[in-house]
């Protein structure tokens, strides 16, 4: 009966996918993650001494989430159960989490829930979880391609350790084609499959860090190189660069406007912008493109770049973007990408100043101190000027040379407080002098006036001590 059994099992195995096939069965059989689970780490120790605690794991497709969740499953002692958050809801949590508990209390035996893709529950179901990981029914394995900061419960978040999981390396992934080509139970060990020069490396370089891509890649190069499959035991396989490059077409571009490659992606283009690289600019503009970004998405960003990372160095610019947006909404795609690149190529190449941020300073010092009144010369005079003398004291600039007189805008309070810096960048540089002088001379005049005053008051006391 097991002989049945084990040749059932072989020919099933002979059906099911070489990535499904291939998962590590231990950690020795695991490639890749070293930063989280190599030798020494926190989490391989936790493996390895069945101590884990509820862990939540975030990276991109293929980088061996679901994968390391089944390498637990083979070393635990503990119970180990699976739900995929896209096809369950609260009603088989909650016959899971009633399993569990019946397992505490019955047997003493501890529960690892797995759930994959845990970022596609909402709230409430994340919620119908939280008491269960709180007081220890259940130990929790998330798995979510998803910032889990973003995408996760917050009080879920914090009851578990985050772990993320990069794109495999190509090295991590040439190791993991020569195992599957050698497994001689699971993968291709049975035969003697030969590669032209460069079919695996270009295999690999599509696979852009997904395992799971390349695997499957290798599972068509390698079973349709003939024309019957499985061939007798130790049949040659020959694999041309021609074969491996249509058995993995161009990796889809890793894009989700929902998710965190959207974020992550217009991140970096302002970042490039931000950094004047106009290469590195019109890339990811590109990736953008190519994945089918709304361009209306791309200008707005732009739009805000004009006058956050370019700004008064270069007023012009927001001039510039508005106009490409304008002229982008009458032409549309395709001949619309020349304004995208146009407007992207001028901020990345022109003269850069954050300044404008200093209005968060103001608004910060607004909001941590009490609101002083407006100084009686700068108040409305049209309404209140005979009853309350408001307005009275204001110098009109346009009646002084230049347009400029010295007096004080700001409360008394933060009379010289500086908010504004101009940089030595572009425009910038030309009114830097120009502001320091006003200061300067604004905090004379307040001076002056307040000496003055001092006098007059003092004056006034004297007499009144005279009388």
């Amino acid at each position: 009966m097991n002989l049945f059994v084990a040749a059932n099992e072989a020919e099933e195995r002979k059906t099911q996918p070489l990535a499904y096939r291939m998962r590590p069965r231990n950690l020795d059989e695991y490639f890749g993650q070293d930063a989280i689970i190599g030798k020494g780490r926190l989490l391989r120790r936790a493996i390895q001494a069945d101590q884990l605690s509820s862990v939540i794991f975030y990276g991109p497709p293929g980088t061996g989430k679901t994968t390391l969740a089944r390498v637990i499953a083979n070393t635990t002692k503990r119970h180990f159960s699976t739900l995929n958050a896209v096809l369950s809801g609260v009603k088989e949590l909650r016959y899971e989490i009633e399993q569990a508990r019946q397992r505490l209390e019955l047997y003493s035996q501890g529960t690892i829930l797995f759930i994959d893709e845990v970022h596609r529950w909402n709230k409430s179901q994340q919620d119908a979880l939280l008491p269960w990981v709180e007081n220890g029914t259940v130990i929790l394995i998330g798995a979510t391609t998803e910032n889990p900061y973003f995408e996760v419960n917050a009080a879920l978040v914090s009851r578990s350790r985050i772990f993320q999981l990069k794109s495999l390396t190509s090295e991590n992934l040439f190791a993991i084609a020569w195992q599957a080509l050698k497994d001689k139970e699971r993968g291709y060990g049975e035969y003697a499959v030969q590669f032209e020069e460069g079919a695996l490396e270009h295999l690999v370089e599509i696979a852009n860090g997904d395992a799971r891509s390349l695997l499957n890649a290798l599972q068509l190069a390698v079973e349709t190189s003939l024309d019957v499959f499985p061939p007798a035991s130790g049949t040659e396989i020959y694999i041309p660069k021609d074969s491996a490059e249509q058995s993995i077409q161009k990796r889809a571009v890793l894009y989700d406007k929902e998710g965190d490659y959207h974020f992550d992606v217009i991140s970096a283009f302002i970042k490039s912008i931000r950094g004047s690289d106009p290469d590195a600019t019109l890339y990811w503009l590109a990736r953008m493109v190519s994945a089918g970004e709304d361009p209306k998405f791309i200008f707005r960003r732009m739009l805000i770049s004009a006058c956050e990372d370019v700004g008064m160095a270069d007023p012009s610019a927001i001039v510039v973007v508005q106009a490409d947006t304008e002229a982008f909404e009458r032409i549309g795609l395709p001949e619309g990408r020349f304004h995208l690149t146009h407007a992207a190529l001028y901020l990345a190449t022109t003269e850069k100043s954050n300044s404008t941020l200093a209005f968060f300073d103001a608004l910060k010092g607004v909001e941590q101190q009490a609101q002083d009144e407006v100084p009686n010369h700068l108040r409305d005079g049209n309404r209140d000027a005979k009853g309350f003398g408001h307005g009275e004291g204001y110098l009109y600039p346009h009646a002084y040379q230049d347009h400029w007189v010295a007096q004080q805008y700001l409360p008394s309070s933060l009379q010289g407080r500086v908010y504004y810096e101009p940089s030595d960048q572009g425009y910038e540089r030309k009114i830097k002098e120009k502001v320091q002088r006003h200061r300067e001379e604004q905090l004379e005049s307040a001076q002056s006036d307040a000496f003055v005053e001092n006098l007059t008051y003092s004056g006034d006391k004297n007499q009144g001590n005279d009388g």
